[in-house]
């Protein structure tokens, strides 16, 4: 299979309401779908999916749309991503992170975290996509390694996609809505550091009286697709921030790892080669 090499990014996927108002992260992810070379296939790892003891996949010829939250228009709920779904993907990953790793999954689907990123970057729906769960009997350390296994689906036609959000603490986030806390200002300077110089160390171990990254990452669901994406990264690949924002305690920032050239004309992106 001959392809360009495709990059990793992580998607700050924030609340459903994105897909349906008119936002600086929605036009963001449109314009970057649109710039960058078509997957053959897409490997999304999701916040919204959480398993134990293995990683699941989802399988089927077309897995179904998960409408996984409460209490949002009506609209929302009517949305369908349709995608094929890829046995051979699922056998690939298979080989690259070992079979008694995984778990092929029928029951589950795409979620707001697989179809939420990928209805605004491919509308239409084609390309085949495989959804992974995060499996939390794992360290943060073991996360990462998983995303160093399947680094080679980026020169086989795959995009991998961690969806989630860098800051996540809705509990915080409904009092400090509108502002830029310190704490959560000084995680997003921290986090984009270690990203840009892959220092990953950085990203995994923090100390116990680390009140920035508790708040941050709180119950981590979607902190941890960032691991896979850092733990994909290549020699010679760029970092690029986007969307990097921060309301009370959820931050939008995206991560772009590999060529940052389809980012080109999107606003506000901080692109970095090392």
């Amino acid at each position: 299979m001959t392809s360009p090499r495709l990059p990793a990014l992580f998607l700050g996927h924030g609340s459903p309401m994105t897909m349906i108002t008119d936002n600086p992260e929605r036009a963001a992810f449109e314009a970057l779908g649109a710039a960058l070379a078509r997957p053959q296939a897409i490997l999304c790892i999701s916040a919204h999916w959480e398993t134990q003891g293995r990683t699941h996949l989802s399988a089927g010829d077309h897995p179904r749309t998960i409408h996984d939250f409460r209490g949002f228009p009506p609209e929302l709920y009517a949305m369908r991503y349709p995608a094929p779904g890829s046995a051979n993907l699922i056998d690939r990953v298979a080989a690259l992170l070992g079979e008694d790793r995984i778990a092929r999954d029928d029951s589950w689907g795409f979620d707001h975290g697989t179809w939420g990123t990928l209805l605004p970057m491919f509308p239409d729906a084609t390309i085949p996509v495989v959804a992974m769960s995060l499996d939390r009997s794992l360290d943060a350390d073991a996360h990462l390694a998983l995303g160093a296994k399947l680094a080679p689906l980026r020169d086989e036609g795959v995009l991998i996609v961690g969806s989630g959000n860098v800051i996540h603490n809705l509990a915080l986030w409904r009092e400090a809505q509108g502002t830029i806390p310190a704490w959560a200002a000084d995680f997003r300077s921290r986090t984009n550091a270690a990203l840009i110089a892959g220092d990953t160390a950085a990203l995994t171990r923090f100390s116990p009286d680390d009140r920035a990254a508790a708040n941050a990452i709180n119950s981590a669901e979607h902190y941890l697709p960032l691991l896979y994406v850092a733990g994909a990264r290549l020699p010679g690949d760029d970092v690029a921030l986007f969307n990097d924002t921060i309301d009370g305690a959820l931050s939008m920032t995206s991560v772009l790892i590999g060529d940052a050239a389809p980012l080109a004309g999107i606003a506000g992106v901080q692109s970095f080669s090392i």
